[in-house]
């Protein structure tokens, strides 16, 4: 989108819903990479475990666990230890909900907006359980008749026992907003000029900030430098690029980015633990998750 948030690919046009189970290892260096949408999202895990960052917070989520994650908030699973992870991954838009004026007024913008809750960590509460439950009956509903009408009741169901168990937001919660619009602003930057040749300054000016504080809201949120996110996002670049195109390594190497194939090799193979060459047989024997 204009704003560089994701632009969620939906499993049918007639309604909004994402619906995917995934294995952490499918994902480049075992980690999605920092994103925001309007959905809500919901991640339940299978097997395995998997860290969970959210604008910066990190929630260890394990089998049989899973995490609700609010609209526009900052979020990636990862294992820095290359832990594998199954796990259930369902995005669904607020607008499902908002069948009249007022249900859109009283239940969804509230929850929306509520500065209490960025996230919900499920585990084993018993209206966590319940969301829990819902969330694995969604995907056996695909394809099934009425599948569209079933998953908004489930939704709308989920979407109850959160509002009846959260508390309402406050003025005095709303905190590091303005910092998160501008980590936001500098992200969407480097998504914007990564083919370029990109330096710290220009990052920061994105932003309007000094240079200072554009590595420490980097820190602060997704703990990485502004140039090992600029770096990164040029990896996850070439990835697909290895996967969906017959470009050379030299010419890949250009089109992210680098300033050359050796520099690029060097840090392919650092960040992922192979070389393009080598990632490239390999990603042909399995499906690359570009979409998400």
């Amino acid at each position: 989108m204009d704003d560089r948030s994701e632009n969620v690919l939906y499993d049918d046009i007639e309604y909004s819903v994402y619906v995917r189970r995934f294995r952490l290892s499918n994902y480049p260096n075992y980690a999605a990479p920092p994103h925001w949408h309007d959905d809500i999202e919901f991640i339940m895990v299978l097997s395995g475990s998997m860290a969970y960052n959210v604008n910066g917070e990190i929630i260890e989520l394990k089998t049989n666990e899973g995490i609700f994650v609010n609209t526009r908030q900052m979020h990636f699973g990862f294992s820095d230890a290359y832990m594998e992870c199954d796990f259930i991954c369902i995005l669904l838009s607020p607008v499902m909900l908002c069948l009249t004026p007022d249900m859109e007024q009283n239940y969804v913008i509230p929850l929306l907006k509520n500065t209490h809750i960025p996230f919900i960590h499920l585990n084993n509460t018993k209206w966590h359980k319940d969301i829990i439950d819902g969330i694995c009956e969604i995907p056996s509903l695909k394809g099934t008749p009425a599948a569209a009408l079933k998953i908004q009741s489930i939704f709308a169901w989920i979407w109850a026992l959160i509002y009846e168990n959260t508390p309402p937001s406050d003025d005095q919660k709303i905190i590091c907003s303005n910092d998160l619009s501008l980590l936001k602003s500098m992200m969407s930057f480097i998504q914007q000029h990564y083919q370029e040749k990109v330096t710290l300054e220009q990052i920061a000016a994105s932003g309007g900030v000094g240079q200072s504080k554009c590595c420490r809201l980097f820190s602060a949120y997704i703990h990485q430098t502004p140039n090992t996110y600029l770096n990164g996002y040029r990896l996850n670049k070439s990835a697909e690029l290895l996967y969906t195109t017959d470009f050379n390594i030299t010419e890949i190497a250009y089109e992210v980015g680098f300033s050359g194939a050796s520099y690029y090799a060097e840090a392919f193979r650092k960040c992922f633990g192979i070389t393009p060459s080598d990632y490239r047989k390999k990603s042909k024997g399995i499906s690359y998750l570009i979409e998400h």
